[in-house]
């Protein structure tokens, strides 16, 4: 038995999944007459309370989407140093948006409403860029799946609200979030202009992720995806199964939680450990005693049969999925010793 922990990506279509994606109606989103993109749009945007969503093939796609139609060249956007948005969408914020980023660093990934407020360049310095966009991460992937407090949340929205910026969520793993916060979709859709949300992480769906916002951004953005090549024909097939995500595999998201959990405490009795990031959704972090590498802990984990991921040159990162049971667990146990 192999154990793929690399990623909540990894993950297949359950059986009724796949039920619900063979009976989709379907026709032309391109043309705009796909029934099924159309229910899975309008229900993810009645779910937060945002005017209208746009479905689309990734995260990092929805994510430059939506920084493509916030910003014009040479504008910046401040971002933890951590984020997704700069370390893993391929230079897209330079290549696509054309923009200048300020990085920060905050706790475990989190900025606070301080932190922003003080990087906001003066708008009437010609020498510097002028601060446009401010975009947050929750949760948070390099900071181990750490989750924000809505409040610290709502006072950095009161901040760009104070020097006219737009503030953007990447969401990818928003869901995770939700499950363990009193809070409710629509209070992340009145608090942020957009929202990246993916489908295809903790949700377990074969692709897609959604993009939501106003009426306005939204019509935007699906130009955006256009000429990005986005596009896509009888996608319904694929929203079909975002439909069955959000009904049925989303208070799910508690069992990879405690799954995680109760992995940190396998891996805290391994010696090779030196420790972990307190573990809040599905991600686990551990470091490993010098001089043992990432590369080569990665690399023995494979020959047991376990499959993660290095995360920098002494961490590793372990995620908990649909596809990850129980019966992994157990197993994973026994055959890390």
């Amino acid at each position: 038995m192999t154990i793929d922990l690399r990623s909540d990506t990894v993950t297949r279509p359950t059986p009724a999944m796949l039920a619900a994606m063979f009976a989709a109606p379907v026709g032309d989103d391109v043309f705009g007459d796909d029934p099924s993109v159309q229910a899975l749009e309008e229900q993810a945007a009645a779910l937060f309370g945002m005017e209208a969503a746009l479905f689309c093939a990734s995260g990092t796609m929805t994510n430059q989407v939506a920084l493509h139609v916030h910003l014009n060249a040479g504008e910046e956007v401040i971002c933890e140093a951590l984020s997704h948005i700069y370390l893993y969408e391929g230079g897209g914020l330079m290549a696509n948006a054309r923009a200048s980023v300020r990085l920060l660093h905050g706790d475990r990934g989190r900025l606070t409403a301080r932190q922003v407020e003080a990087s906001i360049n003066n708008p009437d310095d010609i020498h510097a860029a002028v601060t446009r966009v401010v975009s947050l991460e929750n949760t948070m992937n390099k900071g181990g799946g750490s989750c924000y407090d809505f409040a610290e949340i709502e006072r950095i929205r009161a901040v760009c609200d104070r020097h006219g910026l737009v503030l953007h969520l990447d969401g990818a793993r928003l869901f995770n979030a939700l499950v363990e916060t009193p809070r409710l979709p629509a209070d992340y859709g009145r608090v942020f202009d957009s929202i990246s949300v993916c489908l295809s992480k903790g949700l377990g769906c074969p692709v897609g992720s959604l993009l939501l916002g106003s009426q306005a951004f939204i019509r935007k953005a699906r130009r955006v995806r256009k000429r990005l090549g986005g596009g896509w024909r009888q996608a319904g097939y694929l929203a079909a199964a975002g439909l069955y995500a959000l009904e049925h595999h989303r208070d799910r998201l508690r069992d990879d939680h405690r799954r995680a959990r109760e992995l940190a405490q396998i891996m805290a009795r391994q010696p090779e450990i030196s420790g972990h990031l307190p573990v809040e959704t599905n991600i686990l972090i551990v470091s490993l005693h010098e001089p043992l590498s990432s590369a080569q802990y990665v690399a023995r984990l494979r020959q047991q049969g376990i499959l993660a991921a290095a995360f920098g040159p002494s961490q590793v990162r372990f995620v908990t999925h649909l596809d990850f049971t129980d019966m992994h667990l157990t197993a994973f146990e026994e055959k890390i010793g």
